[in-house]
């Protein structure tokens, strides 16, 4: 780091510190009043702040001159930055109060008779000492800010996280926890709400309004305020960017737990693309069948096998052609002209093959509920494959 003080002579210190040290109260005065946000009175931590923040300065730029030295202690301006962010302000009128100051007490030096004798050189040395010299303690006080912003961002996402975890709990906690933990994680329980689980989960939440997200285990879950019927999903689409995302239910805000588990659930269907590969934002309502047949891995397998058994006795191509058929006219409702075009054959050819799986499945096709029970096996996973 450049330091322009050690290319001023250090005769220079002594010469100009009595002009520094009267400096004082004027460099006060004239930044309170320029800068609107200091114009209260120089009491408490505020006043004593501000007022070592001066004197020390002034004082430790004398020293400095003509030393080939860093400036190391800087804990007085990085403490006035984090009072700056406590008191709810932002860096721009401390960033003000450097800029008055340093100007006054250039000005100051150069009307000074101490200035006018000094050489040309040295005058330029000093300047630039000087204004480099308050850029480092303004940085310290902007390092000091950003700190405790960052601590205090830390500090909420901790209790926002604790409190999505809070509402995840089945039974639901007391209320009257729920409403002191949304108090400390300052998030009001909206009273309808939907669980997203997407990764980056921080991230996205910033992004949807009045969200908050903590990053749990396998997958992020976000809380989303359904404060509207539609636009809601549009923010969140928004806010998820190219992630993939899951939308468990809406549900009051007592029930959070339900949409919470209900995205959980889906999360791992969605990230395999066992929901569909159409849109990165899935909703768990509309593939509440997949949920289902996902809860019970080994019912579903079992119904497969038992309402798909009569195609084990085909040839593997001739089973997989049947299956296929069979699928089709079942999403066809039993439409012939439509399971063609699904099929991309002649509605003969469909006709020829549905008389072959009548003869496979004798009166199973004519039987409501053995229909239902086959329209739900062609869309239960297939048996792992053995390696």
């Amino acid at each position: 780091m450049d330091r322009p003080w050690a290319r001023v002579p250090s005769w220079v210190g002594a010469a100009v510190r009595p002009e520094l040290n009267g400096a004082i109260d004027e460099i006060i005065t004239v930044v309170r009043a320029e800068v609107p946000d200091y114009t209260r009175p120089l009491t408490g931590r505020f006043g004593s702040r501000i007022t070592e923040g001066v004197s020390v300065a002034l004082s430790q730029f004398v020293d400095l001159l003509g030393r080939d030295e860093a400036l190391t202690d800087t804990r007085v301006y990085r403490a006035l930055g984090q009072l700056e962010h406590r008191e709810g302000r932002t860096l721009a009128a401390l960033q003000s109060a450097y800029q008055v100051g340093s100007r006054l007490l250039w000005r100051r030096l150069g009307a000074s008779a101490t200035a006018r004798q000094l050489p040309p050189e040295v005058i330029f040395a000093l300047a630039e000492a000087l204004f480099t010299y308050i850029e480092q303690l303004s940085a310290a006080s902007v390092a000091g800010w950003a700190a405790e912003e960052s601590s205090r961002a830390g500090s909420l996402q901790t209790r926002r996280h604790a409190l999505v975890e809070l509402l995840s709990r089945n039974p639901p906690a007391p209320a009257a926890e729920v409403e002191q933990a949304a108090a400390a994680a300052n998030w009001p329980v909206p009273p309808r709400l939907a669980a997203l689980a997407v990764t980056d989960v921080v991230e996205v939440a910033a992004r949807i309004p009045s969200a908050i997200g903590a990053d749990l285990d396998p997958v992020g879950l976000a809380l989303v305020p359904v404060v509207d019927r539609t636009g809601w999903v549009e923010r969140v689409r928004a806010g998820i960017g190219n992630r993939r995302a899951v939308l468990g239910p809406v549900v009051e805000a007592g029930e959070a737990h339900r949409s919470i588990a209900r995205a959980r659930a889906a999360w791992p269907l969605h990230a395999a693309k066992g929901l569909g590969d159409v849109d990165r934002l899935v909703r768990t309502d509309e593939h509440l069948l997949a949920l289902l047949l996902a809860g019970e891995p080994e019912l579903a397998r079992d119904l497969r096998t038992r309402a798909l058994a009569p195609l084990d006795g085909l040839p593997a191509g001739a089973g997989a052609r049947a299956e296929e058929t069979l699928r089709a006219w079942l999403d066809a409702h039993g439409d012939v002209t439509a399971t063609a075009g699904a099929l991309h054959v002649h509605p003969q050819t469909v006709r020829y093959r549905l008389a072959q799986l009548r003869d496979t499945f004798g009166g199973a096709l004519d039987d409501p509920l053995a229909r239902l029970e086959l329209a739900i096996a062609l869309r239960s996973p297939p048996p792992a494959t053995p390696s």
